[in-house]
């Protein structure tokens, strides 16, 4: 595989579900072409997705796969790493793929410095016309590479995560509401829900 064999549509799928095209956005694609390829579109549980970061991707991953947070597929890492792990129940199969864009070139310190501008509430209206300009060379530039130039794939021996449960709901004694028990704590005697008991906490 080269550049990106998706069709503009499928493509144009991701992006409308996303809301922006962006090079986060074009890396989440690339990982689930990948994962496509080598593992099929999930059908309900059978392929899983582990991702170790929160950005623009995961939503690629989602609309590409089929791995999604409500079915119990799709699970977050919080480890800040763009790093996407796959696996197919029925084989074991699994690869982790760790985003590092060695085959890109050095990053683009112009691009860089706008972002940096721009988190700082200093970027000029011309400034921001060139910074998105530089966002869609890079995207372009992802979307174009070998898999090989932006991702390290690794085989993975762990097993799968298991499968998602249903877990009864308690009520928080505090606020009354209804809480998975899996997210609940106990403290003095009573059931509380997280946001009750991390109050408790503050409270101390």
């Amino acid at each position: 595989m080269g550049g990106t064999t998706l069709t503009q549509e499928e493509i144009r799928r991701v992006v409308d579900f996303h809301g922006h095209w962006c090079p986060g956005l074009a890396i989440g694609i690339r990982a689930g072409e990948l994962a496509l390829a080598e593992f099929g579109r999930a059908g309900d549980e059978e392929v899983v997705a582990v991702v170790e970061t929160d950005m623009c991707g995961v939503d690629a991953i989602q609309v590409l796969t089929g791995c999604t947070f409500g079915k119990g597929n799709l699970l977050h890492l919080d480890h800040g790493k763009m790093a996407f792990t796959f696996y197919r129940r029925r084989d074991g199969k699994a690869l982790r793929l760790l985003f590092t864009g060695d085959g890109l070139g050095a990053p683009c310190e112009e691009m860089e410095a706008l972002h940096r501008k721009r988190s700082a509430g200093t970027l000029t209206p011309q400034e921001a016309e060139c910074l998105e300009r530089l966002r869609a060379e890079w995207s372009g530039r992802i979307m174009a590479a070998e898999p090989a130039d932006l991702f390290r794939i690794r085989p993975v021996t762990d097993p799968p995560p298991q499968r998602a449960r249903l877990m009864a709901s308690l009520a928080c004694e505090t606020c009354g509401e209804k809480t998975m028990e899996s997210r609940t704590r106990r403290f003095d005697g009573r059931i509380l829900c997280l946001p009750c008991f991390e109050r408790l906490d503050r409270r101390d």
